[in-house]
């Protein structure tokens, strides 16, 4: 029996919302891998292992990223295609799809193990966390095949409308991670390097989940023809997916930068924002929800060439957008110390202090700009869904820019408490642009279907 919806009919609001539920869900079980690791290495090893997680976070997330942008762009023309009607379309777009996953995902496990040296001299990574920090990471990138079996085999799965067993496959997956973490960490005494095998194995499990699934959705069968190599297909999906990995690599980057003026700043400085970064995960959870849901809505209604439709998606998809955020911002801003406990340990109360009061300040500033945040993923998802990957890539250049800006007053001018404030004002930058865009396009298109009328 097949999962698929069809997303160009029903009301807009009521459909987004179901679709994202699921893949919120899921998104709360994806963040258990890295809220469980972080809170099983902070409380079983200690902080020091904490900061040294803290350290490679931002280039573990870029490398993640980048295989996972063209998975994403992929994804944008599966779910064209299934707009469209195009059945025969999408088993191309899917089998030519996983060769290229295939190739990406070799090329980014070769160059992420052979420059993790030069990259962590460039974070300037404390000598005394250098070596923890290099094992998690090595260990992390020996896990980019998992992570993108998962993301391809899901992405599939979402093109078509179907996504619950995303979401089935994560609470699996992040139960079997938990019990390995407290196993390897407490029971073997494993360290981070056991947290790290634990969430590769998991996500090896949630990918034979979402396989299992399009093996039974007979629309989803592909064969030999399909995965023939077409030059003007894998250009096309080139063209999406390049964008939006480049606008992961740009904003890494500015986030990588801001972490090299945060690691001067001692111990208990890198702990505090590595424990709020963790949280941040959760913070983001539904915006990442919302904005697959644009995405697979905007794509199917883009290939069925219904414009109104999708205005009426986003009209819709702001204002559920902008109450979830108020929501997460009124729970982090009481609750944010108690979350920020369930990260950090030390033997020295004021060490901990300290630590504690970096991490809820951090939690409270990003707190207060999650609307921006949630706005910035329904304005660059709607570009997405309609193929305009350039925009997103152009966001990221803007994100990049402020965190570096914010990164060089820090070092040189205004102090470390500027730091605080850096990601809220990468996403306000971000957003005005894209929103700009999105009205732009959306009066372009308005004009040309009047032209079309008269």
């Amino acid at each position: 029996m097949t999962k698929t919806i069809n997303m160009t009919t029903g009301k807009p609001a009521k459909l987004l919302f179901l679709f994202a539920l699921p893949l919120m869900f899921g998104n709360v079980f994806q963040q258990l891998y890295r809220v469980v690791d972080t809170a099983i290495v902070g409380q079983g090893v200690g902080m020091e292992a904490l900061a040294a997680l803290g350290t490679t976070d931002w280039l573990c997330w870029m490398v993640l990223a980048v295989a996972q942008g063209f998975t994403q762009g992929f994804c944008v023309l599966m779910s064209q295609k299934f707009g469209e009607g195009d059945t025969a379309g999408l088993r191309r777009t899917i089998g030519v799809s996983m060769g290229l996953t295939i190739v990406i995902t070799l090329i980014v496990e070769v160059l992420s193990q052979a420059l993790l040296p030069f990259a962590m001299t460039m974070l300037r990574v404390p000598t005394e966390l250098y070596g923890t920090a290099e094992v998690y990471a090595r260990i992390f990138f020996l896990g980019i095949p998992a992570a993108m079996y998962y993301n391809f085999t899901s992405s599939i799965l979402r093109s078509v409308g179907d996504s619950k067993t995303p979401l089935y496959a994560m609470i699996i997956s992040s139960i079997i991670n938990v019990v390995l973490d407290i196993v390897a960490v407490f029971s073997l005494g494993w360290g981070v390097a056991g947290a790290a095998w634990a969430t590769v194995f998991a996500q090896c499990c949630a990918g034979a989940v979402c396989t299992v699934r399009i093996i039974r959705t007979p629309l989803l069968h592909f064969g030999k023809k399909d995965m023939k190599p077409n030059g003007r297909l894998i250009g096309k999906l080139l063209y999406l997916g390049c964008p939006i990995s480049f606008q992961c690599i740009i904003i890494s980057i500015g986030c990588m930068f801001l972490q090299t003026v945060i690691n001067d700043y001692g111990t208990a400085f890198i702990a505090g924002f590595a424990a709020t970064n963790k949280l941040y995960g959760l913070l983001e959870m539904a915006a990442i929800s919302y904005g697959a849901a644009i995405t697979t809505y905007v794509g199917q209604n883009y290939g069925a060439k219904n414009m109104e439709r999708i205005r009426q998606g986003i009209r819709a998809a702001i204002w559920i957008s902008l109450v979830t955020s108020a929501i997460f911002c009124v729970i982090m801003l009481l609750l944010g110390k108690q979350f920020a406990l369930l990260f950090i340990s030390s033997e020295s109360p004021e060490l901990l202090s300290a630590a504690c009061d970096v991490a809820y300040t951090y939690l409270a500033a990003m707190s207060f700009g999650l609307p921006i945040l949630y706005l910035l993923y329904v304005y660059l998802n709607v570009m997405v869904g309609m193929g305009k990957t350039i925009l997103p890539m152009i966001s990221g250049m803007v994100e990049c820019s402020i965190r570096v800006v914010i990164a060089l007053l820090a070092s040189y001018w205004l102090g470390k408490n500027c730091l605080y404030f850096a990601e809220p004002a990468a996403w306000l930058g971000a957003t005005i642009l894209m929103a700009s865009s999105y009205y732009i396009t959306m009066h372009i298109y308005k004009r040309r279907e009047k032209l079309k009328k008269e």
